[in-house]
């Protein structure tokens, strides 16, 4: 009874509380629930479309429908598309590509969502096409419009290797042992990591610290800049640069690498790399500090012959001359990029390097001009010392899905100062008569530069596809000193009797060099489409640098008094400006790949100069208009096999020192004469080139052609003129001459050259039997005169190697080489003779690894050289002893004895179209290093975000959603 009655207590209480809240809510007012947002009017869909491989797939067709939308667009070289403009938030896409199952897929999206980015699709293969096409796999090689690109997992190195030993795997790249790089044999330049430049762009910093096996793919990309990334329109010729991707599983981690070294002579080795990754943030210091003797390469084997620009090193050589030296470098360096946000990404780097080298340098040669031939024995002794600094920053942002900020300053200094003291002989047999002069003294300076400046790039996207519109905007000024002396002393001497003295001169003097320069440029961009794969490109440049040179010499008496040599002075200013205006037409297929075009050039150029010779300023004015052409080709039958054609017209315009309209007389035995008639240069270049990797075979071929052809190019000519020297002035019969140098500034037409390269590559065996023949053959003509005679230089050089790679177990590497280099010049200058330099190379490296942890390697260079009086044919043995410890063998003892036999001596030539100089080298290069390098890397997965795998571009860089 009890508990009825508290039951019924119980409900008269609520329902009294319920009749209160229900009459206290009549009285205030309820909160109103929270408003929806309205739908968007449009929104941005993209995606990624990919193989069963998981490559992204080029030129696939996307084709969106909803109740207000037909939209369609395909994918470009990363595999992404991007549709602008689209109405509703729920629509049908089909996905179709050539070879490939269409798939068609339903999408239901937030219609207040402004950035809708799809997961990843993957097309399978047709299965009627697979027994057509049989490919092992995704190729190794791709060959895209402006990229070729390897994938890193399918070329086998050891463990701890860095980039550099991956590179030499895989087909077309040259690596030489300084940390140079080259592709097909064109240099590359800049490296990247993950589409954005690494380590201030250093190739050897990139290439000698990077792991190999972090590195997922591996792109050399014809770079025509930033703008032209984003824009599509390119204009100019393109730099070479590698840019390195790294596996999704090495994205997240650390790696580092240190290694110190320590040799006979005072030699020290010391090395460091650290490297944090996570996604786009990048986080690393690399420095070095080493002692060497100069000149010595550590391969051992040295040669070559240049020619007009042409020529170069030997297998893994440098063909730099001197005799014994020191070489003491460092070049501590900090690298930082970072996703900032959504919106923001940073990348920064700062390099400090300092070089103290000093040096003995003997050259010795021929002259030839028309007036006869002459001798010169040169040896000096050189103190260079240098350091600079360097910061690079940019900053990227995206305002929002259409527009896009780039800010980029930067900023450098150096300083190097320069101690020579040198003893020159020079015998000349001309016509107009005999002379022997022998020079002998010091000279030095100091060279301290600055340089700063800013850029800034905007890019804006209309929601048409493919429709932008950009602006760059920069400014630089530099300004560099030069101070320093000269102190000479002239020795003349008669012809009978030998080596009689004839005359004694000398000349002390100082020189004040200032040059500054303010440069300003613009460039705007505009695309109209007129197809998806068809648009009109127009862009326009103007380029305005203001110029300011001085240069003030004194001549130090013989008391130590200064006296002004304001003859001698050169003072002038000067300002240039040229603008670009070019238009073109883009068809941008799946397989073709065309730009027509024009490129109108005006130019100007005025200025004024102190003419010290009248002491009145004299004013110069040039202007010029020219169009050039523009022509791009390509055809891609598929991703391993394209063929591209280009044509590009530059100007060469003269300096401002060669159209001076009177004579400059600041070196008195090299008189200069401005011409101001000097008429611009202008080159047109042809470009082909043609590659194919057959994928079952293992079997890659390329081809690179290019000819040259030079109007108006700007040269000299130099006449000899016969000055009176007085011997004695009491008896006039008894004085002879002096020759002084003048130079004229002349236009010549007629240049031309032809460069074919080719590289042939085959692997068997799952890439443990490499075979590699690759080669250019040269051929040049350049008009030239002397003593207002006109006559022309021809030069041939073929160049020839092949270098298989062996491993036919992991524990053996046998890499043999045979080189081939003839250089032949022929010129029609009287008294001149044809040239002839052939060098033959047989060359093999390796390594052999026992008892798991050990490690020898070997090389051995032997080179045989015809056509050079007294040249040696050296045989170089290099070797080396390793012992691995730890459990993952990443700490390491080495031992290196470098040029066994002491043999590394050779002979450098030179040949100009009046000139033939042989370069003495370095014979100090027997010497051993022992050290140790140590490897550690750790890494915690794939970069994640909001709990999904990040997705990536083409270039590594990661998607922040």
């Amino acid at each position: 009874m009890k508990k009825i009655l508290v039951i019924a207590v119980l409900i008269m209480l609520s329902s009294q509380f319920f009749a209160q809240a229900q009459q206290g809510g009549r009285n205030r007012t309820r909160p109103a629930a929270a408003p929806l947002a309205p739908p968007l009017p449009s929104r941005e869909v993209s995606g990624i479309v990919k193989d069963e491989s998981g490559q992204t797939i080029i030129g696939a067709l996307v084709t969106l429908k909803s109740k207000t939308d037909t939209l369609r667009t395909s994918t470009n070289d990363d595999g992404v598309f991007i549709l602008r403009d689209v109405k509703q938030a729920t629509f049908i896409i089909t996905y179709s590509s050539i070879g490939s199952e269409t798939i068609t897929k339903k999408y239901l999206n937030s219609d207040i969502t402004p950035k809708i980015i799809l997961d990843p699709i993957i097309l399978k293969s047709k299965t009627n096409e697979l027994s057509e096409v049989k490919i092992n796999g995704t190729p190794s090689i791709t060959y895209k419009t402006d990229t070729i690109e390897y994938k890193a997992s399918d070329y086998h190195v050891r463990e701890n290797s860095t980039l550099d030993e991956l590179l030499k795997k895989m087909e077309g790249f040259e690596v030489g042992s300084d940390g140079s790089l080259t592709h097909q044999g064109q240099t590359i330049t800049k490296a990247k990591l993950n589409g954005k430049e690494y380590a201030g762009g250093d190739v050897a910093q990139a290439i000698q610290n990077l792991p190999a096996d972090i590195i997922e793919k591996v792109q050399v990309v014809d770079d025509y800049g930033d703008q032209a990334a984003r824009t599509g329109i390119k204009d100019g010729d393109p730099q070479k640069i590698l840019n390195v991707t790294t596996r999704d599983d090495r994205s997240v981690g650390t790696t580092g690498r240190l290694t110190a070294q320590a040799g006979n002579d005072d030699r020290y080795n010391a090395q460091l790399f650290v490297q944090r990754i996570n996604a786009n943030q990048q986080l690393g210091v690399i420095g070095n500090l080493r002692n060497s003797i100069t000149g010595v390469a550590s391969t051992g084997v040295q040669g070559g012959a240049t020619n007009g620009g042409g020529g170069g090193a030997g297998v893994g050589g440098n063909a730099r001359g001197g005799s014994p030296g020191t070489s003491q470098t460092g070049s501590p360096s900090f690298n930082y990029r970072d996703q900032w946000s959504k919106k923001v990404q940073v990348n920064s780097s700062y390099a400090y390097s300092f070089t103290n080298n000093n040096s003995t340098s003997k050259s010795y040669g021929t002259t030839n001009t028309s007036l006869g031939t002459g001798a010169f024995n040169d040896q000096s002794i050189n103190q260079n010392n240098r350091n600079s600094h360097t910061v690079h920053f940019q900053m990227d942002v995206d305002l929002d899905s259409a527009n896009f900020l780039q800010i980029t300053p930067n900023y450098s200094y150096s300083n190097s100062t320069q101690a020579r003291t040198s003893i020159a002989d020079n015998t000349n047999n001309y016509t107009t008569g005999f002379e022997h002069v022998v020079s002998t003294g010091s000279s030095s300076s100091a060279t301290p530069s600055t340089s700063y400046g800013l850029t800034a790039f905007y890019l804006h996207v209309f929601k048409k596809p493919h429709r932008n519109f950009s602006i760059q905007v920069s400014a630089n000024h530099s300004n560099s000193q030069s101070n320093g002396g000269s102190d000479k002393d002239y020795k003349y001497y008669a012809l009978s009797p030998p080596d009689s003295l004839l005359k004694d001169s000398a000349i002390n003097t100082l020189t004040f060099r200032t040059n500054k320069n303010t440069t300003y440029q613009a460039t705007v961009t505009y695309v109209e489409p007129l197809s998806l794969i068809s648009q009109i490109e127009f862009s326009g440049n103007i380029r305005q640098s203001n110029n300011n040179s001085k240069a003030i010499q004194d001549s130090v008496l013989a008391n130590g008094q200064l006296k002004d040599l304001t003859a001698y002075d050169n003072i002038f200013n000067y300002t240039t400006t040229q603008s670009r205006a070019t238009l073109n037409y883009r068809y941008n297929g799946t397989k073709v790949n065309l730009t027509l075009g024009a490129t109108a050039i005006p130019y100007n150029l005025n200025g004024t100069k102190v003419d010290e010779n009248v002491g009145q300023n004299v004013s110069t004015s040039r202007s010029y208009f020219r169009v050039v052409p523009a022509f791009r080709f390509a055809y891609i039958w598929s991703r391993t096999e394209r063929f591209q054609i280009t044509y590009s017209g530059n100007n060469s315009d003269p300096s401002f020192a060669e159209i001076q309209p009177f004579t400059d007389r600041s070196d008195p035995k090299n008189i200069k004469i401005g011409n101001p008639d000097l008429r611009p240069g202008f080159s047109n270049s042809i470009n082909a080139s043609y590659n194919d990797y057959i994928a079952n075979s293992k079997f890659n071929i390329s081809f690179n052609a290019n000819y040259t052809s030079v109007d108006n190019s700007i040269t000299t000519n130099t006449v000899q003129l016969r000055v009176p020297l007085t011997v004695n002035p009491t008896d006039p019969s008894k004085n002879t001459f002096q020759n002084i140098n003048e130079t004229n500034y002349i236009n010549l037409s007629g240049a031309h050259s032809i460069v074919g390269r080719y590289n042939i590559s085959k692997q068997l065996d799952d890439r443990r039997y490499n075979f590699a023949l690759n080669g250019n053959v040269t051929y040049s003509y350049t008009p030239a005169m002397s003593n207002n005679v006109l006559y022309h230089l021809t030069d041939w050089r073929f160049d020839e190697r092949f270098g298989p790679r062996i491993n036919p177990t992991d524990n053996i590497e046998f890499n043999p080489y045979v080189g081939y280099d003839l250089d032949r010049s022929f010129t029609t200058s009287l008294n001149a003779k044809p040239t002839y330099y052939r060098t033959i190379q047989l060359a093999v490296d390796g390594k052999m690894y026992f008892l798991q942890t050990f490690q020898v390697n070997y090389s051995a260079h032997k080179i045989f050289v015809s056509g050079i009086a007294n040249s040696t044919n050296p045989l170089v043995i290099n070797a080396g002893f390793q012992k691995e410890f730890l459990k993952k063998k990443n700490l390491v003892f080495t031992f290196d004895i470098y040029d066994l036999l002491h043999q590394n001596n050779f002979i450098q030539q030179t040949v100009t179209a009046t000139s033939v100089t042989n370069t003495v080298s370095n014979s100090l290069s027997r010497y051993f290093m022992f050290g140790m390098r140590l490897n550690l890397q750790k890494w915690s997965g794939r970069p994640m975000r909001n709990g999904r795998a990040m997705q990536r571009r083409g270039d590594g860089s990661f998607i922040y959603n």
